[in-house]
């Protein structure tokens, strides 16, 4: 498929200069990732490449997985399926947004971009959600559409790990630290694997919880990696003024959008690590952008309805 080819999918790196970084003597990069795609951008491309590739290959010609309803993998999935020529299916955590469809659709960007590349929405109980990688729920959903092919919640198995492998080019080898948000953990398991001996990877999650790490390890056996568990702000979805004031501000000063979820809760955390005295002199940093700013604009009708500030688009 050509969407997925290397071709025009090596992202650059672009230098952050901020007086922090002079100050501290510490070299950081942007891997751009979120420049792949406007709508397939980031991890999100290197996690569906070859799971839509083995769909093709085994023959299928739908795809559903799963997700909330403000999710990059759906938006994602939707876009994806819809330039390799795959028929896609979202099953969407909550069955409230059904009952009235128009109106969650005018007012989800999310879920009004993947309907707009085709995808079907099935909108299911929180109750029936957990129950998504059970035999029964995924038999019922066998009935329901036919045969499809399962990609899960987040997009994060083996096919996509690998995939995340690909971040990392021989160009990185320079860097002493890559850093990178975590949602599933598949991105940083992948960023893990491929990275050298004298790298070591800093993984920020956006989720509250210790279990990711357990996640992680499923995928890989190396040790070089942390995680920085500080910096999630109340969990997934959460955010304060704190960081709303960081994105724009870095926005302003870098020309460079950070979604609220990860990237801006990674670099946040960076910033603050070499504020602290993390980095010694002469460190070399590399943070992936890995996209997610589609959803910048759901979560600014959130900050509205609370009367607080917005993040600059």
């Amino acid at each position: 498929m050509y969407f997925f080819s290397s071709e025009g999918r090596e992202s650059k790196n672009e230098e952050i200069v901020h007086p922090i970084l002079k100050e501290a003597q510490v070299s950081l990069f942007l891997k751009r990732e979120d420049l792949i795609h406007e709508y397939v951008s980031g991890n999100k491309f290197r996690k569906l490449k070859y799971n839509l590739i083995e769909a093709k290959s085994l023959g299928f010609d739908t795809v559903l997985t799963f997700g909330g309803a403000y999710s990059n993998h759906i938006a994602a999935t939707a876009a994806a399926g819809k330039l390799v020529g795959l028929q896609t299916i979202g099953v969407i955590r909550g069955e409230e947004l059904a009952k009235n469809l128009a109106h969650t659709l005018s007012e989800n960007d999310t879920l009004r971009l993947a309907s707009d590349n085709g995808m079907k929405l099935k909108f299911v109980t929180r109750s029936d959600y957990k129950q998504k990688t059970s035999e029964y729920f995924l038999e019922s959903l066998k009935k329901e559409f036919g045969l499809f092919y399962s990609v899960p919640e987040g997009g994060t198995n083996d096919l996509a790990v690998h995939g995340c492998k690909e971040i990392l080019t021989p160009k990185d080898e320079i860097f002493d630290y890559i850093c990178c948000a975590i949602g599933t953990g598949g991105t940083i398991a992948g960023i893990i694997n491929s990275s050298l001996a004298h790298q070591h990877i800093i993984g920020f999650p956006a989720l509250k919880g210790d279990f990711l790490s357990d996640e992680i390890k499923k995928y890989t056996d190396k040790t070089n990696w942390n995680l920085a568990e500080d910096y999630h702000f109340g969990g997934y979805g959460k955010i304060n003024t704190a960081l709303i004031e960081f994105i724009n501000t870095f926005r302003k000063e870098q020309g460079i959008a950070l979604d609220p979820i990860y990237t801006g809760k990674m670099m946040y955390g960076i910033f603050d690590k070499i504020l602290n005295g993390t980095f010694t002199k002469n460190t070399r940093i590399l943070a992936i952008h890995t996209g997610g700013l589609q959803g910048i604009l759901g979560m600014n009708k959130k900050l509205s309805k609370k009367k607080l500030p917005l993040i600059t688009i």
